[in-house]
């Protein structure tokens, strides 16, 4: 039995690699630490981190045993070769069997890995269904409770027991559409479980002392987040304190061309499409999140016409403080256009923007779409900006002396047609 879980727990995690999930991994830092209560939570989605190694040759060279595991797919025996050359070139002193230790540093970086990995996959899922490996040999009653269940993607249950939720844990999550709760015999997702917040205590024989902490009944100490989630909403570019202008600053050359044909018609839209003036800023911020598929507590990621990803989220009208920016310029009433311009823009152009301040280029990518507004003499034209340095937005009423073209800079990638 312990041979069959072991090659079910491999092919989950170790020999079926994928992008997002290498893609995470690179991302981290390298941190050394003394306890493993050192680094918590959300904390593990930028530090990669092994309990007591604290020197950083050490952490190194795990680092890069754990990434081979990852990238190459190499079983929990290859890794245990590689821990043992790391501990006799170290002479690292650690606690624990050598079996015991080195599964939990494989098992724990592949496992979170893979969930974060998913999480980003698991964006265009509107459902989320909780599966429970059956063939654990120890199952946690709760985990199996929670098998089967489904919920909205933005349920905020999600949030502390996406999985893994404990040591070992082999539990997983699988995206549904509607069709697949028709095929389960269900109408919409599931009732959220009532979630009962017990007291642990962590860390009895850390250097630091230890510590009480409060985790959902079921779920591990230190294991009460959704991997990749806070990565996920850093991945927000802030706003620009400046909002975009026409034409493109160029400099040195830059390869920024011009349009030879105009912009596609405009698209009609309703008046009713625009916001009324005097509502709470979170009520603009949800106008614009909502054709997403995202909400107040939770991003997605999007995918746009020429195949870039970006995320959204309310962070996108906060400040670092959390206050809302959203009531500035007097375009609050015009975000669902913004988002529209997103989603299905008449061009999307991408530049080399020269920043004379800072000697130096960004690259930019702007969404541009006209759009002829019911009630309103004149069309109005959109503009979405993207870029290293942040993102900017604007909406205006042109007036027929007034030209679209020099918004149009640089290389065109899709035109609507």
């Amino acid at each position: 039995m312990a041979d069959t879980a072991t090659t079910a727990a491999t092919a989950a995690y170790g020999s079926l690699p994928f992008a997002e999930q290498i893609a995470f991994f690179k991302r981290k830092l390298n941190l050394p630490t003394t306890s493993w209560t050192d680094i918590y939570t959300q904390e593990h989605d930028y530090a990669f981190v092994v309990a007591g190694a604290n020197r950083d040759a050490i952490v190194t060279d795990f680092r890069a045993a754990v990434e081979k595991a990852i990238a190459e797919g190499t079983t929990l025996e290859d890794f245990r070769k590689d821990f043992d050359h790391i501990v006799t070139r170290h002479g690292w002193d650690y606690n624990g069997s050598r079996n015991w230790r080195s599964k939990v540093i494989y098992d724990t970086n592949l496992s979170t890995s893979y969930a974060a990995g998913r999480w980003e996959q698991l964006q265009d899922a509107p459902y989320w269904q909780y599966d429970h490996a059956d063939w654990v040999q120890t199952p946690r009653e709760q985990h199996e409770a929670w098998d089967g269940l489904v919920l909205a993607k933005d349920d905020p249950w999600w949030r502390t027991h996406y999985p893994p939720n404990g040591w070992g844990c082999q539990c997983s999550v699988r995206g549904l559409w509607p069709r697949d709760l028709q095929r389960l015999g269900k109408t919409g997702p599931d009732a959220t479980p009532p979630v009962q917040w017990v007291e642990r205590t962590i860390g009895k024989n850390s250097p630091n002392g230890p510590r009480t902490v409060q985790v959902p009944e079921g779920i591990d100490p230190g294991f009460e987040y959704a991997p990749g989630r806070s990565r996920l909403q850093s991945a927000m570019p802030p706003e620009r304190p400046e909002p975009p202008v026409p034409g493109s600053a160029g400099g040195h050359g830059l390869p920024n061309q011009r349009p030879l044909e105009p912009l596609p018609p405009p698209r009609t839209i309703p008046a009713k499409v625009l916001l009324p003036q005097g509502l709470p800023p979170e009520t603009y911020v949800q106008g614009f999140l909502q054709p997403f598929g995202a909400t107040l507590e939770q991003p997605a990621i999007v995918r746009d016409v020429v195949g870039e990803r970006l995320v959204v989220g309310r962070e996108l009208f906060q400040t670092a403080q959390g206050a809302w920016k959203v009531l500035k310029r007097g375009r609050e009433q015009f975000l669902p256009l913004l988002a529209q311009t997103l989603l299905q823009p008449d061009e999307v152009w991408v530049r080399l923007e020269w920043l004379y301040t800072l000697q130096k280029a960004v690259v930019r990518r702007r969404y541009v779409a006209r759009f002829a507004v019911a009630e309103q003499e004149v069309p109005a034209l959109v503009v979405f900006e993207h870029g290293q340095d942040g993102w900017a937005g604007i909406t205006v009423f042109q007036g027929a002396a007034q030209s679209t073209d020099d918004w149009r800079v640089g290389v065109r990638l899709y035109q609507r047609k």
